[in-house]
């Protein structure tokens, strides 16, 4: 009985393995030979189906014969299998395709693209007639908040209007319809119809099954969380994780010239920064724009002491000599080597009439002709931060004079003013900045400030309702005003390094739970300021989710402090890491809209719980590295690492299917083998082994278990990082 048991379970851990194993090499195949190929050769393929039934079929045998007395964990498993069955129903019995119309049309022929054959042509049991399609904007810019389609629904009882947008869709005769997508022109729309009647209800109902049972694995008074928190052994002191902490590195001297480059005083140019200006798809205050456009050319929020404002209207009102500042950064690589470049650099450096004009114009046109290597890449980099100072200079950027005729539409000095603005406001956008240059050279800054106030009243009075309300500018202004993930970071290593020592000459660590505390209060109110400023949760981008995974790791922290004093060197490391991680150059900080499919409170929970689980698995990660250096404290952090470990794959395995609900609810699918998707359930099945201590023994051994746990963090780097900045796909921040 006992041989057929291990030999099952062999059987399990060998079909486990290959399942994760072409599970992830699918995703690295995907970026190279697209999405159609992987979905058609991979996950809709015949043996992917059979690898999953024949783990599913030996799982069952082998549970049933351990004649598991739990209810919650037979219930959990079972959960599983039913979500399998539900998700074979779909792939075998669900219609999905995509039904294109243009205004006015009428039709019930759609496009099953899911068929094995190819797209192939099917028919609708009603007939659907586009009457109007609309784009809805955020006011004053062209960032769209919604696409709109307004239908009849045709069929032998009637006729019947309905609107589908955005997260809002309309069903009928079992078909749900969705807004996919619209023409160029706007004249026509492109719906997603999808009928699953039998996999939907089995797959929810595996889905509320699954979520009961892991509330119910923690909440559970004989469970095995409960008694690991009951743990005698979790009273006691412990060591702390030897952790290399990065420091900052400071740019190299800049090569400041001889003669210091004209600039508006410091008031001037801050009261200039305050005018509002249409950038990046939303009307946001001009220092704003100031401070990226310096950071894109220098890599700092200030050159030279000089702040962003006076760099950006440097270069606005002093064009020619701010040329030859040496403030555009070169990064080390084969275009700094090949061109001997140094690591700052004027933009005269790279016009040399010598050496044919822009000198790297020919590489720019052999990237442009396909030559995509490193070097080019550089090229392209550069000249991209060039154009960007040509076109400031130009002042094609300006766009700060609103104009609202229905709809405001905010307009720069160089463009092209449409008719019906009237001649004398068309020559105050084309004439306003000649006049400040005029001021601006000839050092009358009390006139230059004037005509900005002026500028200010005017982008009030005819900004209309896209100017964005005081207190969000007030918090843009606040948030621009300190760089407080860098501090932050530098403060959580530093004082992570610090409670090491504390710990090991066993001193009281009351100074530190202090600036961790004030350090939580500093990086909430940063998060606020920036949720203020964009007028939307901050979970949309790499940049955002890296600050709430260490704002949640501070939350944990607190949460657990009295009964593990050991969690706030843990908390101080991780949060300073994740601080540090949003602090690259890979990370970028700028605020931008959310895209309208965002925009949804199961989207917000599904992001907040997902990072939740990464944060508490990272701690884990944590006492697997101390446990490497101070073995003989292994048994006490192999126990804290199981106590984050259970909530660790709670929150994942909720997060994971609360974003499959709000997928069906959005697009119509509740999993598409998205590369993020992918490595988010390969993280959930690796760390879920961990848990299976009885069938697996070597997880009970503090020191397996722990250099299990260095290595499953490896799934968390592919999910975060992986995904986002090499595989891509639909869910990539990068």
């Amino acid at each position: 009985m006992k041989q057929k048991q291990q030999m099952l379970k062999k059987i399990i851990l060998f079909f486990y393995l290959i399942v994760l194993i072409c599970m992830g090499v699918a995703t690295v195949i995907e970026k190279y030979h697209g999405t159609d190929y992987v979905s058609q050769h991979v996950y809709g393929s015949w043996w992917f189906t059979t690898l999953w039934a024949i783990l599913t079929a030996v799982a069952v045998i082998y549970f049933v014969r351990r004649k598991v007395k739990k209810a919650y964990i037979v219930l959990m498993h079972l959960s599983f299998v039913i979500i399998l069955a539900g998700a074979l129903l779909t792939h075998t019995t669900a219609q999905c395709g995509v039904l294109h119309l243009r205004m006015g049309e009428t039709s019930n022929v759609y496009i099953d693209k899911g068929d094995d054959n190819g797209s192939k042509e099917k028919t609708l049991p009603f007939s659907i007639r586009l009457n109007r399609f609309s784009v809805k904007y955020n006011e004053g810019t062209r960032a769209a908040t919604d696409y709109v389609s307004e239908i009849t629904i045709i069929d032998n009882s009637g006729k019947r209007d309905a609107t589908v947008s955005l997260n809002k869709i309309y069903s009928h005769s079992n078909v749900r319809i969705y807004q996919s997508s619209y023409d160029e022109d706007a004249g026509g729309s492109y719906l997603s119809v999808n009928s699953d009647p039998y996999g939907i209800p089995v797959t929810y109902f595996g889905y509320a099954l699954l979520f009961v049972t892991l509330v119910w694995m923690l909440l559970s008074p004989k469970g095995t969380f409960r008694n690991l928190l009951r743990s005698t052994i979790t009273k006691r002191a412990m060591m702390l994780p030897l952790l290399m902490c990065s420091t900052l590195l400071m740019p190299a001297e800049s090569g400041q010239t001889a003669n210091a480059a004209p600039v508006l005083p410091k008031e001037s140019a801050d009261r200039f920064g305050k005018l509002l200006i249409l950038y990046n798809d939303r009307i946001c205050p001009l220092e704003t724009f100031a401070i990226d456009f310096t950071k894109k050319l220098y890599g700092e929020r200030q050159y030279n002491g000089y702040t962003a404002e006076q760099v950006l209207t440097g270069f606005i009102f002093w064009g020619e000599e701010w040329s030859k500042e040496p403030i555009i950064k070169i990064k080390n690589g084969p275009l700094k080597e090949s061109l001997q470049l140094p690591d700052y650099c004027s933009v005269n450096t790279f016009f040399n009439n010598d050496m044919g004009g822009y000198i790297i114009g020919p590489y720019l046109n052999e990237y442009y002709h396909g030559n995509n290597d490193k070097f080019h890449q550089d090229v392209a980099q550069t000249d991209e931060r060039l154009q960007l100072i040509m076109e400031v200079r130009q002042g094609k950027l300006m766009k700060l004079f609103p104009y609202t005729k229905g709809n405001t539409t905010w307009y720069a000095p160089t463009d092209k003013l449409p008719d019906y603005i009237p001649e004398e406001q068309k020559q105050y956008i084309q004439d306003i900045f000649s006049l400040l240059y005029e001021d601006a050279l000839a050092a009358n800054y009390g006139q230059f400030d004037e005509i900005v106030q002026k500028m200010q009243k005017y982008q009030k009075r005819y900004g209309a309702k896209s100017v964005p309300a005081s207190h969000r500018v007030t918090a843009e202004h606040l948030y621009n005003a300190v760089p407080m993930p860098t501090i932050l970071f530098m403060i959580n290593l530093t004082m992570g390094i610090l409670c090491l020592f504390l710990t090991i000459f066993n001193r009281k660590q009351r100074l530190p739970l202090l600036v961790m505390a004030l350090s939580f209060a500093a990086l909430t109110f940063f998060i606020i300021l920036r949720w203020l400023a964009s007028a939307s949760i901050p979970l949309s981008n790499g940049y955002e989710t890296t600050l709430f995974m260490a704002w949640i790791i501070m939350l944990v922290t607190f949460v657990t402090y009295r009964r593990f004093n050991i969690i706030l060197t843990f908390g101080f490391l991780m949060s300073g890491f994740f601080l540090l991680v949003s602090h690259i150059s890979y990370m970028d900080p700028q605020i931008t809209p959310t895209m309208p499919i965002l925009i949804s409170p199961l989207l917000t929970a599904h992001v907040s719980i997902i990072m939740m689980s990464y944060a508490l698995l990272s701690l884990t990660f944590i006492c697997g590295v101390m446990s490497l250096f101070m073995r003989s404290r292994a048994p006490e952090l192999q126990l804290l690492s199981r106590i984050f470990l259970y909530p660790a794959i709670t929150c994942l395995g909720l997060g994971i299917f609360i974003g499959a609900i709000w997928a069906n609810v959005s697009w119509g699918t509740y999993w598409s083998w998205d590369p993020k998707e992918v490595w988010a359930l390969i993280t959930l099945m690796c760390y879920a082994a961990a848990l299976h201590t009885s069938s697996i023994p070597m997880f009970r051994r503090p020191m397996p278990y722990h250099i299990f746990m260095i290595v499953a963090f490896l799934t968390i780097i592919m999910t975060f990082f992986g995904v986002n900045y090499f595989l891509g796909g639909m869910h990539s921040y990068a």
